[in-house]
């Protein structure tokens, strides 16, 4: 069975307010997703989670987002192509500075929030986001949601001159087609521990995951992505980082 890397999205505090487990968090993960200070963080915490991540031998990943802080990168916003093309090279940029000073390199980008959904929807911004990584260095992979057809992001990939990664969660819900099911319908967030962990072992595995309509959908994922924001999330990473090295 291929390696399934558990990433987290981790330096999301600002300033002395404190967001997410990231000292609990990062032990368990392979993949740091850090914020780089346009919905969240600030140079203190992008630094300190850098040094924390290279503590526990976790790869660095940049988490650019549209610049919204109030509302933490959640908000669509209006921004040209250009725009989020130089918003993502700008914020990968910043890491990659913060990286070099404590001796290690941002390793991939993965897209946050309302960003990251958008692009998955629309291929002139998903092509920005893929323009921005490619300007910054070609040779980085990115991050975007694994989907029942992989095959046009696979395709506009190509055109951009960049690789990808793709990525499964394991407490969220999936519609047919591979999407995430939107956070304001019920049943979006799977909460019951015992469930997170058996969709992370059936993605780990390539076994079928029940979409909300009850149909099968397959999803290829190289990396599943995991939230720890509070103990019962701790502990689920836990159980998933177990059965991971179980299935293994």
């Amino acid at each position: 069975m291929p390696t399934l890397l558990l990433n987290a999205d981790m330096g999301e505090s600002f300033g002395p307010w404190v967001m997410g487990l990231d000292k609990e968090v990062m032990p368990h993960v392979d993949l740091a997703n850090v914020a780089c200070a346009f919905h969240a963080s600030d140079p203190d915490i992008m630094r300190s989670t850098v040094r924390l991540a290279c503590q526990y031998g976790v790869r660095v990943g940049a988490h650019p987002a549209y610049p919204d802080l109030v509302g933490f990168g959640r908000r669509s916003l209006a921004c040209s192509a250009q725009e989020i093309e130089n918003l993502v090279l700008y914020q990968i940029g910043a890491l990659a500075a913060i990286c070099r000073a404590e001796g290690t390199q941002v390793a991939y980008v993965k897209p946050h929030g309302a960003l990251y959904n958008d692009m998955m929807q629309d291929n002139d911004k998903l092509l920005a986001v893929m323009r921005g990584v490619a300007a910054f260095d070609p040779q980085l992979p990115l991050m975007v949601m694994a989907t029942a057809d992989p095959a046009p992001v696979r395709q506009l990939a190509k055109q951009a001159g960049i690789s990808l990664w793709f990525e499964a969660f394991a407490d969220r819900a999936y519609d047919a087609r591979g999407f995430l099911v939107s956070r304001r319908l019920p049943g979006a967030v799977h909460h019951d521990p015992q469930l997170i962990v058996e969709q992370a072992r059936r993605i780990a595995l390539g076994q079928p995951l029940t979409a909300i309509d009850g149909s099968e959908l397959q999803l290829h994922a190289d990396t599943l992505c995991v939230h720890g924001d509070n103990p019962e999330s701790i502990a689920a990473i836990r159980a998933i980082r177990q059965a991971l090295d179980t299935a293994v």
